[in-house]
């Protein structure tokens, strides 16, 4: 079961996602923000990490900034969620090490999606 970390700080947001991570067999592990995020994608090690880029306390870019430069975290997929959804939003997001981008409000399906192609999963 491939583990992923959503760093979200919307309550509605990260309860809704990760309720449907769940039921789509993924284990989901959660942090409220940037710097929580950093913390416990180094001690839980997720397959894939979703990352909402308007954080509290560190926001996502930095987050993700310093998650790819940590040799230990670098190798983990990091998919930016934003509401922010011109192309210089989706430029900055893959600037920073995002390996995907995806926008807000989450077309579930879509995001699946993309979550399942970094994994390389299947679909199913």
């Amino acid at each position: 079961m491939a583990k992923i970390l959503l760093v979200e700080d919307n309550e509605m947001n990260r309860d809704m996602l990760s309720r449907r991570l769940v039921r789509r067999g993924y284990e989901v592990v959660v942090a409220v923000d940037g710097e929580e995020g950093l913390a416990r994608a180094a001690r839980e090690r997720p397959d894939l990490i979703l990352m909402d880029m308007s954080l509290p306390v560190l926001d996502g870019w930095e987050a993700t900034r310093r998650l790819k430069a940590d040799p230990a975290t670098a190798a983990i997929p990091v998919i930016a969620l934003t509401a922010h959804a011109m192309a210089e939003d989706r430029e900055r997001t893959l600037s920073v090490g995002c390996d995907d981008f995806d926008t807000k409000p989450v077309d579930f399906a879509r995001l699946t999606g993309k979550v399942e192609a970094l994994l390389g999963r299947a679909e199913g």
